[in-house]
């Protein structure tokens, strides 16, 4: 893909995590999340084989309680007994230094932990339940994501701050200062973290909020304290387009500006809605953005008065639903598949000259328009498809291009 305008990628430390590397100037690595029982270890299997399918190259799962934290190990055992080989990350919260330090079999079964600074422990003990899980990811030599979070946020920090900036001659609004706590908790935490014994290469930083600018605004900081390695994501984004566009806009700022490093889409399913959209979308953004390549793009254009048939928006999403059926198979078969570029276009006002430009496209008939849709490869007219079954010739075409060009 072509990079030009990108910042230069600021985290210099890579973190591996089993055969996924982020940062250090690997590509930027898709995650999801399951939102299935841990401890339903059935479900979770076929919720986490999705999303691996679907291109998520890392897949954090809950460990809220023992019965989730005993069957982490069988969960692993079973995706690797199905050739299931994404890398767990446990996400702990509240009682993670009890878990770890029971279930040893958890402990070694993930390949990463999430530690949320504002949930690990108060008062007291929050010192010393935050090292118990840092000694236990030495230990394992495991990797952990400190993740801070706008709604989880430790208040003991957030009041000292508050406090701070109160007596300055000049105080900054209440968001700066909890922007600014954002960040302390971030880097304070990782200083402690590297304090206790645990390397930098095995840390990666978070700092989520839910809006937009505010998010732009805190990694923007982030990324200038320091270089760890960062993950990305716009927290409770939403649901549909609202959580896409959100998420879209505040990833791309980021993005181009070199700033991120592994990247999650945080939408709420839509009731029976598919949860592998979201690994779907961070996809798009980074494909779109020419960051990375991980299926072939269609390219269609939007239809107008000259195109009130449906035809073309049905051979549009037709093309579309079998890429992303057939890709499971094609990346194994095909190296580079995921570059190829694909053109159903709806009437001869930009149809042939799209369908030039792409690698395979097809211009179908406008509104009054003779009844024929000739197909382009590699810029070059190669045949003229007419009658009932467009579609499945199409698709053929595309099979058989993809065998000539990729096959080999």
């Amino acid at each position: 893909m072509i990079n030009q305008g990108f910042s230069e990628r600021r985290s210099s430390v890579g973190v591996d995590i089993d055969s996924v590397t982020v940062g250090g100037g690997a590509p930027i690595v898709v995650q999801s999340m399951t939102n299935t029982d841990t401890a339903d270890v059935a479900s979770t299997t076929k919720q986490v084989q999705q999303l691996a399918a679907t291109g998520s190259e890392l897949v954090r799962i809950t460990v809220n309680n023992e019965d989730a934290a005993r069957q982490v190990m069988p969960l692993r055992e079973k995706l690797d007994a199905l050739g299931c080989s994404v890398p767990l990350i446990g996400d702990f919260h509240y009682n993670g230094h009890q878990l770890l330090t029971k279930f040893p079999g958890c402990a070694e079964a993930l390949a990463k932990y999430r530690i949320n600074p504002g949930n690990v422990g108060f008062g007291r003990k929050k010192d010393s339940q935050f090292a118990t899980m840092i000694e236990k990811a030495i230990e394992y030599d495991k990797p952990v994501r400190i993740g801070v979070n706008w709604g989880s946020l430790d208040q003991e920090l957030a009041t000292r701050l508050m406090d701070e900036n109160a007596a300055r001659a000049e105080p900054l609004d209440a968001d700066s200062v909890m922007q600014e706590a954002l960040i302390v908790s971030a880097l304070s935490s990782a200083k402690r973290a590297e304090e206790i014994g645990l390397s930098r290469d095995k840390i990666i930083l978070s700092c989520k909020v839910s809006g937009v600018q505010r998010l732009i605004s805190v990694y923007r900081d982030l990324a200038r304290r320091c270089d760890y390695a960062l993950h990305l994501g716009l927290t409770e984004a939403g649901m549909g387009s609202k959580g896409i566009v959100a998420s879209s806009t505040a990833l791309g700022v980021l993005l181009q500006e070199g700033i991120g490093d592994t990247i999650r889409i945080s939408l709420t399913p839509e009731p029976g809605g598919d949860r592998a959209n979201e690994v779907i979308v961070a996809q798009e953004i980074l494909q779109t953005m020419g960051l990375r390549s991980f299926t072939p793009l269609v390219t269609a254009c939007p239809g107008c008065g000259r195109t009130t048939s449906t035809v073309f928006q049905e051979l549009a999403d037709n093309i579309q639903a079998y890429i992303r059926t057939r890709m499971p198979i094609w990346r194994d078969k095909y190296a580079g598949v995921e570059e190829l570029n694909l053109a159903v276009m709806g009437c001869v006002v930009n149809g042939p000259g799209e369908s030039k430009q792409a690698d395979i496209g097809i211009s179908l008939p406008g509104t009054g328009e003779a009844p024929s849709a000739p197909v382009f490869v590699d810029g070059k007219k190669v045949v003229t498809l007419r009658g009932d079954n467009i579609a499945a010739e199409f698709r053929q075409i595309v099979d058989d291009y993809i065998e000539n060009r990729f096959g080999r």
